[in-house]
């Protein structure tokens, strides 16, 4: 298998990106500070997994609520129950 440019198109996309300058982020100063930045991940994450923990629980609730106001309506289902 070959490395390079094997069409004009490619040829030509070489040719232009090799002259292109990049810059070096690695000697920039961060305007963040990582444990800043981390510390703030961690928190929306656990929150989200609160929200998501708690809306099970409640799904569990109305289940349960609209399984007894079922059998409420329902004769059949209200002497099964019993």
């Amino acid at each position: 298998m070959a490395i390079g440019a094997r069409d004009t198109i490619d040829q030509l996309l070489v040719q232009k990106y090799a002259e292109e300058k990049v810059d070096n982020h690695d000697n920039l100063p961060s305007m963040v500070d990582p444990e800043k930045m981390m510390g703030a991940m961690r928190d929306y994450a656990f929150m989200q997994a609160n929200m998501f923990a708690m809306s099970q629980r409640l799904k569990k609730v109305c289940a349960s609520i609209n399984a007894k106001t079922a059998s409420y309506k329902n004769p059949r289902i209200a002497s099964a129950l019993q």
